[in-house]
């Protein structure tokens, strides 16, 4: 099996973040697309493990939460069309650190109460102290956020 240079694939990751595209950075680099794929595929897993175990603990002041709507394979009017279960509308529910401008914590999912209750579990689990949480009105995080801080918190909509 071929593997690629330590060289190639941080030639890869650079021309990725530079905000090349996938067909972009094979052309460049001369290997193929679906190696290119994997590799996103791999760093991407490193990167989750990575911010999974190193942002933990915070002393975060204010935290800013919002979803970012995007889809998988097709959008949800579409979706049907489609044989790939997974296909539809999907959220990345985002807390941000207003000071630090760090990411906290993502969640993708649907919108939904399940999604909100998982991610902001998720945002309480890495914090240490008290903090002011602002939200959009979603109804969702009303909920989340008082299950998940148990009123610990002060949380405003914004």
């Amino acid at each position: 099996m071929n593997k690629l240079s330590l060289e190639k694939r941080t030639q890869l990751i650079t021309l990725l973040v530079e905000g090349n595209s996938v067909r972009a950075c094979s052309r460049i680099t001369g290997v193929a697309f679906n190696t290119v794929l994997k590799l996103v595929a791999d760093v991407g897993k490193v990167c989750q493990q990575f911010h999974d175990e190193k942002v933990r603990g915070l002393n975060s002041k204010r935290i800013e939460c919002d979803e970012i709507w995007s889809f998988v394979y097709a959008k949800n009017k579409n979706a049907h069309k489609t044989d790939n279960p997974e296909a539809g509308d999907a959220w990345i529910w985002t807390a941000l650190d207003s000071d630090s401008r760090m990411i906290v914590s993502y969640y993708i999912g649907k919108r939904n109460a399940e999604s909100g209750n998982t991610f902001m579990k998720d945002v309480a689990s890495r914090l240490n102290n008290r903090v002011q949480l602002t939200s959009d009105g979603f109804k969702a995080y009303l909920e989340a956020v008082e299950g998940a801080f148990e009123n610990d918190i002060d949380y405003a909509k914004v």
